[in-house]
């Protein structure tokens, strides 16, 4: 009975918890509620279920006040019982389920144990809940599963296929069990079906795409363990809120066994079923419920990220195998475990030490994989990597000896978990689920950037680091940690020189100084670079100092963002033919045709490595493409999008032209191009293409070819010095394996989001000056009216660009100081 009460608090709590979610989220009804707790209220914030579940939690903790549901909130009061407060829904519970059990222990016969039951399949299952139903009594079932989903062995031999599964219920048999459960709300049933059939029509289709393509590039994953049966299971037993406990309490049991299992024997190694046990409990739909989130999911999660690199991958395979709804179910639960686990009430120590945490993003890591496997994949298509010469000298330098070296090896650049399946983030071009949803805001806010560096870069074998798991992170989260790695990288040049400069007697210059003339800027840079490029490329990784001859100023920033600025608008100059420029996209390309040498190039490579190394912002316009070329794709067709967009309209209706492409179109695989002077330039895209007809058969290739050309061979030259350079600053910094090419562009070129009022939020005041004073008010107010124009027409005059830095403006530090004391000026 004591077992039995416990378990009916938890379904209280658990009820007032759901009754305080609704609240937050939908809200009682009445339009004039005064509840500051409830979605009614007139000043109530929106927030999204994730922080809705959370905070539930905490009103549920503090007993805060629930709402009577409004009349128009139809269903509700029958869902939700008229109480105010968890001791009276306790109480109520309680005493109503006392007198029941009395009723029923002198009505029921003697109670049927199962006790031979020592696997469950789905006829049997169904066996027990027909008995259970006929004498209105669930406890045997209820002991069955707690037996079963209790034990390791129990569950590994569940639901097999090998077994003789029954087929699915007739629809006769289903709305008999249907008709027998009582305590589901009509109303309930009615939105969720209606909310089924919504998702399935918006989804179904690119869920079946995604399930097929991840079926057809792996071919089906073969686990011993029904699927399908397992998840018609859940779906009758779950309805059924008496026999849902049994699965929690279950799984309470059954987590501490399986650490033990995988910790201490190779269990997955002699029995590879034991991964039935992780398919099995993932197909549990309430695993995101705050009692599952609080009790059982923390040590499950540490369970299975225990498992060993060969079983991860086999699940990441099977996931990447279901439909966009499962999928994205598993990555909320996560999501809501480390939302659950950071929030401030809950944390009180460094996250990264946090096992929850940590286990949580491993767990989650899988469900993204997933996502990327299911979606639409390109391992192909990848640039040739160019080897850096080997050293032949076996005498020990500097840095080895001060261990530098190790430094910059250390931490991890290849994910085994990525190298185990083949793939990578960049290989996804559309994956099932948007990359920005797997992100993390509150652990975002909670992560302490600096202490997590350290473990990423020096200790990563002993202590997490959660740019292990990149896609848990925010942009601006990132490019601080790529900010503290070149900062230090900085800092290692500038010892190593001091070193050199006692050992050696070299000159002390500690510094990448760089000065040049204004009318001659390109031609100086250019100098100075290659020289440095070819004597010591480790010297591009010092922190910049630009100088203009003749001119006096120190550089704190602004000297080098003007030289940037400069040096850019001079190599896009039309004139100069490095670049060619379309007017409808306002975006730059590769001139194929430019007289330019290749050190031209690979100064802009230079150029845009130093930016990002240097944390400035620069004004440039290319496509995605390049960004995906800098990272290790080639384009292909589907990038002609952005960068050729008349030339993807032009091929797009000729892949889908259903007349006779041969007579209608009359092309050949010869194309045509005019040079730099204006000139028509003929390329065979095979051999003899003159001769070869485009047709219904072959039009693919042509296209795909097509797109190779103007992407790839066409300005192979040009495109391999720009990223050499690039490369020269970049190649040791985890800018790789932390950002998508997207998020390259954004470091890059900044946010043409400018949001002014976070950059007043954030702003300083020096030399008298506060927020409050009158000249200060009448600022903000003055820059607050300007047009879109002037307003980014001030933030080039103040920082040197008219983008926001990643994060914002709000990531500016912008201080206002007081030139000295009033005068008549």
């Amino acid at each position: 009975l004591t077992t039995f009460c416990s378990k009916m608090k938890r379904a209280a709590a658990k009820h007032l918890i759901e009754r305080y979610f609704r609240q937050l989220t939908e809200g009682c009804g009445n339009g004039a509620c005064t509840n500051e707790f409830c979605a009614s209220c007139l000043g109530f914030q929106p927030m999204d279920n994730n922080a809705a579940a959370v905070r539930a939690l905490e009103l549920y903790k503090i007993n805060a006040k629930l709402c009577d549901p409004h009349p128009s909130k139809k269903g509700i009061s029958a869902a939700f019982p008229d109480n105010h407060s968890a001791k009276d829904t306790h109480a109520a519970l309680m005493g109503d389920h006392e007198r029941k059990m009395t009723d029923k222990d002198d009505l029921l016969p003697p109670r049927e144990d199962f006790r031979e039951v020592h696997y469950l399949t789905e006829d049997k299952v169904y066996e027990i809940l027909s008995i259970c139903e006929g004498k209105r009594d669930y406890s045997p079932l209820i002991r069955v599963i707690g037996r079963i989903f209790s034990s390791a062995d129990g569950l590994v031999q569940s639901f097999r296929k090998d077994q003789g599964q029954h087929k699915p219920h007739t629809k006769e048999q289903r709305k008999a069990h249907q008709g027998k459960d009582e305590d589901k709300d009509e109303d309930e049933k009615e939105r969720s079906t209606a909310m089924d059939q919504e998702s399935e029509e918006s989804e179904a289709s690119a869920s079946s795409r995604g399930a097929a393509a991840a079926e057809s590039r792996l071919g089906p994953v073969e686990v011993s363990v029904d699927v399908e049966a397992v998840r018609r299971v859940y779906a009758r037993l779950l309805s059924n809120e008496t026999i849902e406990a049994a699965f929690l309490n279950a799984l309470v049991y059954l987590t501490p066994h399986v650490e033990l299992d995988l910790t201490y024997l190779d269990v997955y190694d002699t029995n590879p079923d034991y991964l039935n046990i992780f398919v099995i409990v993932m197909e549990n739909s309430n695993l995101h419920s705050p009692e599952y989130l609080e009790m059982a999911m923390p040590l499950f999660c540490k369970c299975m990220s225990k498992l060993p690199l060969p079983a991860l991958a086999k699940l990441t395979r099977l996931w990447s195998q279901y439909s966009i709804e499962q999928i994205r179910r598993m990555m909320e639960t996560f999501q809501q475990l480390i939302t659950f686990t950071v929030s401030p009430s809950f944390r009180e120590h460094l996250v990264n030490d946090d096992d929850c945490v940590v286990a949580a993003a491993k767990c989650l890591k899988l469900v993204f994989y997933a996502n990327v496997l299911g979606g639409d994949l390109d391992t192909d298509h990848n640039e040739d990597e160019e080897e850096e010469p080997a050293s032949e000298s076996s005498e020990l330098t500097l840095q080895e000896l001060l261990g530098e070296e190790r430094r910059n090896k250390k931490g991890p650049r290849i994910d085994p978990l990525e190298k185990e399946l083949g793939i990578r983030t960049l290989d996804c071009r559309q994956p099932l689920i948007p990359f920005e949803e797997f992100v993390n805001e509150p652990l975002n806010d909670v992560l302490e950037m600096d202490k997590d560096f350290t473990f990423f870069k020096v200790d990563s074998e002993s202590k997490f680091s959660f740019q292990t798991c990149p896609f848990i992170l925010n942009a601006c989260t990132k490019s601080l940690g790529l900010y503290y790695d070149n900062r230090i990288s900085m800092y290692s040049e500038r010892r190593i020189t001091a070193l050199y400069s006692l050992v050696q007697g070299q000159q002390l210059n500690p510094y990448l100084r760089l000065k040049v003339r204004r009318d001659h800027i390109i031609d100086d840079a250019l100098v100075r670079l290659e020289m440095i490029a070819m004597e010591n490329p480790a010297d591009l990784r010092k922190q910049l100092f630009v100088e203009f001859e003749g001119e006096q100023g120190v550089d704190e920033g602004g000297v080098s963002k003007e030289f940037f600025q400069l040096v850019l608008e001079e190599m896009f100059n039309p004139d100069i033919g490095m670049f060619t420029y379309d007017e409808s996209t306002k975006l730059f390309w590769f001139n194929p045709s430019s007289l330019e040498n290749e050190a031209q190039f690979t100064l802009i490579g230079i150029v845009l490595g130093l930016a990002i190394y240097n944390n400035c912002i620069l004004d440039v316009h290319f496509p995605m493409v390049v960004y995906r070329k800098l990272m290790g794709k080639k384009g292909t067709y589907l990038d002609l999008a952005d960068s050729h967009p008349v030339l993807y309209q032009s091929l797009k209706e000729l892949l889908e032209y259903e007349g006779n492409v041969e007579e209608d179109m009359m092309i050949t695989f010869q194309i045509s191009q005019t040079d730099l002077f204006g000139d028509p330039i003929t390329y065979d895209l095979k051999e003899h293409g003159d001769k070869i007809p485009v047709t219904m058969e072959n039009r693919k290739e042509f296209v795909s070819l097509y797109a190779e050309y103007i992407l790839n061979k066409s300005v192979e030259r040009q495109f391999k010095a720009f990223r050499r350079g690039f490369q020269m600053v970049t190649n040791e910094s985890p800018l790789k394996c932390l950002f998508r090419p997207e998020e390259v562009e954004l470091l890059i070129c900044g946010s043409r989001n400018l949001d002014f009022y976070a950059l007043e939020e954030t702003t300083e005041y020096d030399g008298g000056y506060h927020k409050d004073c009158r000249i200060i008010k009448d600022f903000w107010e003055t820059v607050h009216s300007f047009s879109d124009e002037d307003k980014r027409l001030f933030l080039q005059f103040t920082t040197g660009t008219d983008r926001a830095p990643v994060g914002g403006l709000g990531k500016l530090k912008m201080i206002i100081a007081k030139n000295g004391p009033d005068t008549d000026r």
